[in-house]
């Protein structure tokens, strides 16, 4: 084998290891949550509180990142999709009708990937 040849292939070995650690960096760099959306259909009712939804959830055996007020409704992150449609029948089934319990999936990207975004431009 020549010294060329041999250059060659270790030039080939770190591209795919590369290759490799972007593929298993990748979904950790952006990640999606899964969330549930709680806000009130009818006039006259208010939204549930979080800590009763929080409760119920809890007593299900579902698993709850957070529960915060947003604008007009309740956001719910919770660890997995699986999680989040089970919370999505349990909140069907706690809360009374009138409500509007939505699926939602937010992307959240680590803390150090805007790094690398490109500046927003503030226009106006």
């Amino acid at each position: 084998m020549t010294a060329r040849h041999t250059r060659w292939q270790y030039v080939l070995l770190l591209a795919l290891a590369l290759l490799a650690l972007i593929i298993v960096l990748v979904p950790f760099m952006i990640r999606t949550e899964s969330e549930l959306r709680i806000r009130v259909e009818q006039q006259g009712l208010l939204l549930p509180d979080g800590f009763y939804v929080y409760q119920r959830l809890d007593e299900r055996g579902i698993h709850i990142k957070s529960i915060t007020p947003e604008n007009d409704g309740l956001l719910i992150r919770l660890d997995s999709p699986r999680q989040q449609l089970l919370a999505r029948e349990a909140l069907q089934t706690i809360l009374p009708p009138g409500y509007i319990i939505a699926l939602s999936e937010s992307q959240t990207p680590n803390l150090w990937v805007p790094g690398f975004a490109p500046p927003k431009l503030n226009l106006g």
